[in-house]
């Protein structure tokens, strides 16, 4: 009778990584002991030991101190690499650090990365006009960001497979990926009507508001209805997704019922309105308080802490390359996964100006 064996925490972590590793599910750079130990939930020096076990094996090998593993060709099963576009939202978004990331990463798995010629807003979001692109650019897959729901349903029902990052993609047949900011939205509503704030107004693409408002949108409204608040366009108005319609909601908004807060969607929208308050000599929080959906490096800079939305983008970079690997083996994936965010109070919220 065979004796059982018994694996030891840093074996079983070892087996694991060894598995994903053969089927090709991980490929160029191991991630480091710290970003595996976060991920699989287990200490670091467990995983450190892992790590090196599989470097002895010939699966990894080092590239100096500090520097992450690089996972050796030979041992990955043969995976044939996609050309995977871009799709982005706007063209600032090629700038975005988990942008940056998510291509390095892709390239880092084997796939050849490139950006789509036009982003949607130069497109209108427009699904003929996507359509068009798509066919011209010739791709194997698509990583479609903060897609509308026209565009997202367009790309589902196509042969070549695609990714929703972030956008319009719940009860669509797309994977996907992006913060869920349900809770979030919520908290940072509450802390407002708690401030005695009563004008409050959400700023949001059309995208996200078009054909009816998106589950995010949805929850801000009933939040509001929930602290016993009228629930009007007011509180989620339209503007055309220029500069200057940017701009004439904002002046439409203050010269007929001034907001005491705004939650703006996206910081390129947030650094926008500032301006504008600015150029009205409206303080931050005095006159008027400022929530971002999103977080930025350059709210490090700030003196007063700016009141923000904060999640992780590295899990959703993550599920992005996996995915990637998935098609690239022929297996279907049609997962949503969303990443926790959390509500970050800041100086930029007061008081309501009486």
């Amino acid at each position: 009778m065979s004796r059982l064996t018994v694996l030891s925490p840093s074996q079983q972590v070892g087996a694991y990584l060894r598995q994903e590793i053969q089927r090709g599910l991980r490929g160029g750079l191991m991630p480091g002991a710290p970003l595996l130990a976060a991920d699989l939930g287990v200490d670091r020096k467990t995983v450190e030991a892992a790590l090196r076990l599989l470097e002895n094996e010939g699966l990894l090998a080092a590239r100096g101190a500090g520097r992450r593993r690089q996972i050796v060709p030979s041992a990955v099963a043969g995976t044939p690499s996609l050309r995977v576009a871009l799709l982005m939202s706007e063209t600032a978004d090629r700038r975005v650090d988990y942008m940056i990331e998510l291509q390095h990463e892709l390239e880092e798995a084997g796939h050849a990365v490139l950006v789509a010629e036009q982003c949607m807003v130069e497109l209108g979001m427009d699904v003929r006009r996507v359509a068009r692109l798509a066919k011209r650019t010739g791709a194997d897959a698509w990583v479609v960001c903060a897609g509308s729901r026209e565009v997202l349903g367009w790309f589902a029902e196509q042969a070549t497979p695609a990714f929703a990052l972030f956008g319009r993609m719940r009860r669509l047949r797309i994977a996907g990926a992006g913060p869920d900011k349900l809770s979030a939205i919520a908290a940072a509503t509450r802390a407002l009507v708690a401030l005695d704030h009563r004008r409050i107004v959400m700023l949001v693409r059309p995208r996200r508001r078009l054909p009816m408002p998106g589950a995010v949108e949805q929850a801000f409204l009933d939040e509001l209805a929930a602290h016993g608040l009228p629930v009007s366009d007011y509180h989620l108005p339209a503007w055309e997704e220029t500069v200057e319609g940017f701009n004439a909601c904002l002046d439409a908004l203050f010269r007929l019922t001034p907001p005491t807060a705004l939650i703006i969607d996206e910081v390129p929208l947030f650094a926008a309105a500032q301006q504008f308050l600015a150029s009205r000599r409206l303080r931050v929080p005095e006159d008027v308080s400022l929530v971002s959906t999103d977080a930025d490096p350059t709210f490090n800079w700030c003196q007063s802490p700016v009141a923000h939305i904060r999640w992780d983008s590295r899990p959703v970079v993550r599920r992005v390359v996996r995915w990637a690997t998935h098609m690239s083996n022929g297996k279907r994936d049609l997962r949503q996964a969303l990443t926790k965010a959390e509500f970050v109070p800041g100086g930029t919220i007061g008081p309501a100006a009486r």
